[in-house]
């Protein structure tokens, strides 16, 4: 995250997003980078059958689609609110400035952009495996990998169903049972409808 007086030393706005808004749209090149202020943002695509593939979710404190600033490719993803949102938004120009004059927040995005990476790396090698167990319960080790209490049912799954679905390619309807599966071989708990892992 890039501290948000010097993203507005350089030139940047907030703009207000509602539910269901796109940001930007597969095959757009991109012109700003993106820091949520406030809410939360999905990157999606859909298959020709129009079921929506979720890539990855972003709340507050988190840039998405930057790595795109780096090269003059189109946007191979839609980013979309998934709540009301306020996102700061910096002109690519100004963006290519900060980090230049800013080693600082230019190695901060470096490191962003590893840990994106490393996430596709896991989610990639999450669709091979066939078992749905597997696949929530490596996302779910990723997710919780950023929380400081390790102990079992520490960490609320900041996810619905649909999205751990989305996210990993299975059903909504199997993600239930296997959720439901999980918790009864005391994998995880559910308390008033959240999951505890």
């Amino acid at each position: 995250m890039i501290a948000e007086d010097v993203l507005f030393s350089f030139g940047a706005e907030t703009k207000e997003y509602k539910s269901g808004d796109i940001i930007f749209r597969e095959g757009e090149f991109s012109l700003f980078y993106y820091q949520i202020e406030k809410g939360q943002i999905k990157l999606n695509n859909y298959t020709e059958a129009g079921k929506e593939f979720i890539q990855n979710i972003f709340s507050a404190g988190h840039s998405f689609g930057e790595s795109l600033l780096f090269v003059d490719r189109p946007y191979p993803m839609n980013a979309i609110a998934i709540k009301d949102s306020y996102i700061i938004r910096l002109p690519k120009s100004n963006f290519l400035n900060l980090i230049k004059e800013n080693q600082d927040v230019s190695l901060n995005v470096y490191q962003c952009m590893a840990e994106r990476m490393y996430y596709k790396y896991i989610m990639l090698y999450n669709l091979s495996f066939q078992n749905p167990m597997l696949k929530l319960k490596q996302l779910m080790d990723y997710l919780k990998s950023y929380h400081e209490d390790k102990s079992p049912y520490s960490f609320e799954i900041p996810l619905t169903r649909q999205q751990l679905a989305s996210l990993t390619g299975v059903r909504v309807e199997t993600v239930i049972r296997t959720i439901k599966t999980m918790e009864k071989e005391k994998i995880l708990k559910i308390e008033k409808r959240k999951i505890l892992y």
